[in-house]
């Protein structure tokens, strides 16, 4: 029993370790080409004091002023479609009455709506976000009908009558509302919250100054195509490995859990003398039997833990995403999945004129890797001083010496953000290269690690049946 209960501290004890090495790895300066390089909270307030004092951050977003005036409620209705079908969904508008005309003007046939309550909950799945795949399809669609004549606001009352996706439904439905009350299409989706990308919104605004609506659509329905497949191609590259290797852990736990035992009740009837090699076998067999439990309880605890702290902690965060960018292989995937993701984001905000201050600032709430949040962080508060482009991203470890450079002749020959998409498709073809190259190699890895762990177990067994054919 207190081995049982030694073991999960143990575990407990070697992650903290674990912790502390990220930590100690995360503080080293060595990858630092300024050692004054503002990081962590010094970073995060002279950022929010660059924003204050400049004025290229003072914009106050009208959509903030409105949502003070009249905050919207939420209600649940009920209404008949053309078909005569009952049709269920939620609501938020002002009030009750903008919901009964709103539906009414839809072509519905009213049977009830009902405020919500405090303790009604949408039990509907998903996020408010729309998902990146739902969301290009969406757009090659309303770029179709916008093009065939159809107007914007018939378009998306086509795009949220087709949709089966309740989440979907809801949010085409209250850009609708928006449409039809007067607001541009732009200000329609930004009222949605964290529903449409910064990108998608920014990339708007500027098509209504400039009456290309159909293209942008289009230009942003390929944007996300590709993001969602570089998206797919370093999960793949992630997950695919771990599966393996965690298939080859299960099977050599196979073989020690009940493999193993059968012969140990045979060489102990036959008294014979175990080799070392047996013997550690042997008590890991015995340990495995005994304390299953603890070691399945020991990782869950520990898989938990290593979430919780990615996802609320942002230090340790950062310390783990530097861990895996610096590992072989695994890190130049990470990096270059990044670098075409920012540069072909930055490319396409620069292309529809969208000042570099407020693309860096897209960009920073773009990406979920702390590393590079705080390398565009840095840009925007060295743009702010003047500083060129190129100058902010010199010295970053994370940001290749190629890209630099190419940004470098960008800037000198006044084609930033062509440069900015040869950098994108430069990279791109890196990382899916470097993704390639990880799958071929990892099968012949945990071929040789199970060949490895079998050939072990084999071996333990083996040799006390030579030393019994001895004795005979």
């Amino acid at each position: 029993m207190r081995e049982a209960i030694r073991f999960p501290l143990t575990v407990l004890q070697y992650a903290l370790k674990g912790i502390s090495y990220l930590h100690s790895l995360i503080s080293r300066k060595d990858y630092d080409v300024d050692p004054n390089r503002l990081e962590g909270e010094e970073l995060v307030k002279e950022l929010e004091r660059v924003k204050k004092q400049s004025n290229d951050f003072k914009k106050v977003k009208e959509i903030d002023k409105n949502e003070e005036k009249g905050k919207l409620q939420s209600f649940r209705y009920v209404v008949k479609n053309a078909m005569g079908e009952n049709v269920k969904g939620i609501f938020d508008a002002v009030d009750m009455t903008a919901v009964r005309v709103f539906l009414t003007n839809e072509g519905y046939e009213i049977v009830s709506i009902t405020p919500r309550g405090k303790f009604d909950i949408d039990l509907s799945f998903g996020s408010g976000k729309i998902r990146t795949a739902d969301l290009s399809f969406a757009l090659i669609q309303l770029s179709t009908y916008i093009k065939a004549g159809i107007p914007l606001i018939d378009s998306m009352r086509i795009l949220a009558k087709q949709t089966t996706n309740a989440n979907l439904k809801r949010i085409y439905d209250k850009v609708i509302y928006e449409l039809v009350i007067g607001q541009p299409f732009s200000v329609a989706l930004e009222k949605q919250g964290t529903a449409f990308p910064s990108i998608l919104i920014n990339m708007v605004k500027t098509s209504e100054m400039t009456g290309d609506l159909a293209g942008t659509l289009d230009e942003m329905a390929d944007y996300f195509t590709d993001t969602e497949k570089t998206r797919k191609e370093m999960m793949s590259a992630l997950i695919y490995p771990a599966v393996i290797f965690t298939l080859c852990v299960g099977a050599v736990f196979f073989l020690v859990m009940f493999v193993v035992p059968q012969f140990i009740d045979m060489f102990s009837s036959q008294g014979a003398e175990l080799p070392a090699i047996t013997k550690f076998v042997i008590a890991a067999s015995s340990f495995l039997q005994s304390y299953w439990w603890a070691i399945i309880l020991g990782v869950a605890v520990t898989i938990f833990v290593v979430r919780w702290l990615y996802k609320n902690i942002k230090a340790a965060r950062k310390a783990m995403q530097v861990f895996i960018m610096k590992l072989p292989a695994f890190g130049n995937t990470i990096i270059y999945g990044q670098v075409s993701t920012i540069t072909r984001t930055f490319a396409s905000l620069l292309n529809h004129g969208v000042f570099i201050t407020d693309s860096m600032e897209i960009l920073t709430n773009l990406t979920n890797n702390e590393i590079y949040k705080e390398i565009l962080s840095r840009t925007l508060i060295g743009l702010s001083k003047g500083a060129k482009l190129s100058e902010t991203f010199k010295g970053e470890w994370a940001f290749p010496v190629v890209a630099y450079e190419m940004i470098v002749t960008g800037e000198s020959t006044g084609q930033l953000a062509l440069m900015m998409q040869k950098v994108s498709e430069h990279f791109g073809n890196l990382h899916h290269n470097s993704v390639t190259v990880i799958k071929s190699l990892i099968e012949p890895v945990v071929i040789i690690f199970l060949a490895v762990a079998v050939g072990f177990i084999l071996m333990s067994i083996i040799l006390p049946m030579f030393d019994l054919y001895g004795q005979i």
